[in-house]
């Protein structure tokens, strides 16, 4: 593990290894394609993308990046899996998509380009899988323009989470790849609006994603148990 720089390689290792399966609707990343409609109803129920510049962290293959492109939104979405970004590449080459992928941190991407500034910042399924969230949520603060917002999502920490995100979805319904999630990693909403509010964000509202397993449909709404989305305003 690189504390330095917040970095977890055996996370990055980890998706590495699934980066092939990013656009197989189908495959690893199933659920991300089934939740990506959601998690762009609640960003433009909050804001519009047209024209603006987005930063799209923790981007993966790109499936958030490419519908906030397609909606005219200026794209910069980074990962710090060097696989993960060439796939990502490829496939926006494919269908004329025009992300601006790079492989990067947050960290990294403030000392290479100190006084670059985005209208929203997206950091969706991603503060779980490193070290230091809160160091993470305070770089997003820099890189974000006044009046700009920043959308999260990740996973609570509860017993239910552990079982549900864990136990359900890893080893039962096998949703997600064993040793997706590492429970200690998990965010409680209160921890992460104290986060925020320690970067002078504002927190707008959080929302709760849930799953029904007999029927394979995600929803959004008031449960906040297991996974949950923030939106939060500089």
């Amino acid at each position: 593990m690189n504390e330095k720089n917040n970095i977890d390689k055996k996370e990055i290792e980890k998706f590495d290894d699934l980066a092939e399966s990013w656009w197989d609707p189908e495959g690893d990343f199933k659920p991300l394609h089934q939740i990506n409609p959601l998690r762009m109803e609640f960003i433009l129920k909050k804001t519009s993308v047209d024209g603006k510049r987005i930063l799209d962290i923790g981007c993966g293959g790109g499936i958030l990046s490419e519908s906030l492109s397609s909606l005219g939104a200026e794209v910069t979405a980074i990962d710090m899996s060097e696989k993960t970004i060439n796939i990502a590449k490829n496939h926006a080459e494919k269908v004329q998509s025009k992300v601006n992928y790079i492989n990067t941190s947050t960290e990294e991407l403030l000392k290479l380009q100190p006084n670059s500034k985005f209208d929203v910042i997206t950091c969706l399924e991603m503060l779980e899988h490193v070290p230091k969230p809160s160091q993470t949520l305070k770089e997003c603060s820099e890189l974000l323009n006044d009046k700009g917002d920043l959308f999260l999502s990740t996973i609570n920490r509860n017993p239910r989470s552990y079982l549900f995100a864990i136990i359900g979805a890893e080893y039962i319904l096998n949703l997600l790849p064993k040793g997706t999630h590492d429970y200690s990693k998990f965010i409680r909403p209160s921890e992460l609006s104290k986060w925020i509010r320690s970067t002078n964000l504002e927190v707008i509202e959080t929302i709760g994603l849930s799953y029904n397993p007999l029927n394979e449909t995600y929803w959004l709404g008031k449960d906040l148990g297991v996974n949950y989305l923030m939106h939060a305003k500089k």
